[in-house]
């Protein structure tokens, strides 16, 4: 079975930059409508320019951590595309922290950025493919949902102690959600990376060679990933060939989680 998506809608977060952007493009290039959601404005415009009545891919511009962008983001899916069956959940952000710091704010920083904006936009697609199911024939899937993770969630760097919650609760998220919705014949999973070349990565190396190679070294594969590498993935989950696979968290991270010493670089 082909990883087809051809003629499907999918909403993609995070997606004005990075592996959001490279998820984005390759649906596109798969046939999908797709919306491009991020709040850079800028570099949505930047990216993907026009925006004809006729085109496969739009843009939303807004902060998901307010509910009302959230809503107003699947409504201006619903008006371009008629209906949504794929969301990604890009849109994340890293910080260092300091564990022994109570007066850190980076851990509620980061719940608040990366996990309940897709926990509830999550819930509100999930609402609209159910209601879209009402009126499908069959016992065929009525939509995916795929969460972007990390290996963080599996590793100990008291640094990213914050940026580790968020994603152990990302995957916990993942894993209930698949339970809840599949009733209703939607699929959630996550993909967990390592080191992939995103926007954030790469302006934390521009000056920092060493990192590189303490990333490079700890990795199997000796190499950080393109964004481009993860996006067969996503459109693997996105498609039919996955349809019996669900609450899974899939890793892609160059052999990293193979080898464990702490102080390894988690980026």
């Amino acid at each position: 079975m082909s990883f087809s998506i051809s003629g499907k809608t999918a909403i993609v977060t995070g997606a004005a930059n990075g592996i959001g952007l490279a998820i984005g493009k390759q649906f596109v290039a798969a046939g999908a409508n797709v919306m491009f959601a991020d709040v850079d404005e800028a570099g949505l415009i930047r990216e993907l320019g026009d925006q004809p009545e006729d085109s496969s891919k739009r843009y939303f511009a807004g902060d998901l951590r307010e509910r009302l962008t959230i809503a107003n983001l699947l409504s201006a899916t619903i008006d371009a595309f008629d209906q949504v069956d794929i969301l990604v959940n890009g849109a994340r952000q890293v910080l260092t922290s300091d564990p022994l710091d109570p007066e850190d704010e980076s851990t509620y920083k980061l719940l608040t950025q990366n996990l309940l904006p897709t926990l509830r936009l999550s819930q509100q697609v999930a609402k609209r493919m159910m209601k879209q199911g009402e009126t499908r024939e069959g016992n065929g899937p009525q939509g995916s949902i795929i969460n972007l993770s990390s290996i963080a969630a599996r590793r100990t760097h008291p640094e990213l102690l914050a940026y580790s919650v968020s994603s152990a609760a990302m995957d916990q998220m993942t894993r209930s959600l698949s339970v809840a919705l599949a009733p209703h014949r939607i699929r959630v999973n996550s993909i967990a990376f390592g080191s992939v070349m995103s926007a954030s990565l790469k302006a934390v190396l521009k000056d920092n060679r060493a990192l590189r190679e303490d990333i490079e070294e700890h990795t199997p594969l000796g190499r950080i990933a393109s964004p481009t590498e993860l996006t067969e993935t996503a459109q693997f989950l996105a498609s039919e060939a996955s349809s019996f696979m669900t609450g899974q968290v899939v890793t892609l991270d160059g052999g990293r989680t193979l080898l464990d010493p702490v102080t390894a670089p988690v980026h």
